[in-house]
């Protein structure tokens, strides 16, 4: 009988139905071992090198350490560490937040168990997998700044340094009403809904990082 290489992986939410529920169906596959579940960030930062495991499973909203966070301190051990991102949250800042920090895919809870097992095979390949609809959802966001205006990224700039919009109005010499209506472009263009949203955005894309005004 032909020897099947496992993909080994674990598991790391802190939803035990969540957790016994997948570990139960993925080891009905032959290509797949799963070697531990973990329900805590902290836990799975101090176990994953130990366990040697080809892809990680891994939910955005755990105890202790988020799963942002694990990521990003796991990467930073061993970069060739295959993040793959199980997660309720939808909308696109989720999803191109968790590719930015370095997943090799994100898929949504409530999809097909045949789907997950493709995107693990697909992860463990080398390749990335995003879940049905969110290609789309963030292809638009990857040339978002280019399609802000001149004026709208100077309102950038000055929203995410953490003035209000009255302080922008007056440093730009403009009316309060001018910067809400472009504060709603802004956000509207980028799909993001929050000012922290706005403030993490342009910390990511070297925004706050350059000289002067945009």
């Amino acid at each position: 009988m032909t020897q099947v290489n496992r993909i080994k992986i674990v598991i790391a939410d802190d939803h035990p139905l969540v957790t016994e529920g997948i570990r139960g169906i993925l080891e009905s596959f032959d290509n797949i071992e799963v070697l531990a579940t973990v329900a805590d960030g902290q836990e799975l930062v101090d176990s994953f090198e130990s366990l040697d495991a080809d892809v990680i499973l891994l939910d955005l909203n755990m105890p202790n350490l988020n799963g942002l966070g694990a990521t990003e301190i796991m990467l930073e051990r061993k970069p060739e560490t295959k993040i793959l991102i199980l997660s309720m949250h939808d909308s696109p800042e989720y999803i191109s937040t968790a590719m930015r920090y370095g997943a090799k895919g994100y898929l949504l809870k409530d999809i097909p168990i045949d789907k997950i097992v493709t995107a693990i095979e697909t992860v463990h390949a080398g390749g990335t997998y995003l879940c049905t609809g969110s290609e789309q959802q963030i292809a638009p966001r990857e040339n978002n700044r280019a399609a802000l205006t001149a004026r709208e990224q100077t309102i950038l700039l000055e929203l995410a340094s953490g003035k209000s919009n009255k302080q922008v109005a007056y440093d730009l010499e403009i009316s309060v009403r001018t910067v809400e209506t472009h504060r709603k472009n802004i956000k509207r263009k980028l799909g993001i809904s929050t000012t922290a949203g706005l403030t993490r955005y342009a910390m990511e894309h070297g925004v706050l990082q350059g000289s002067g005004r945009l």
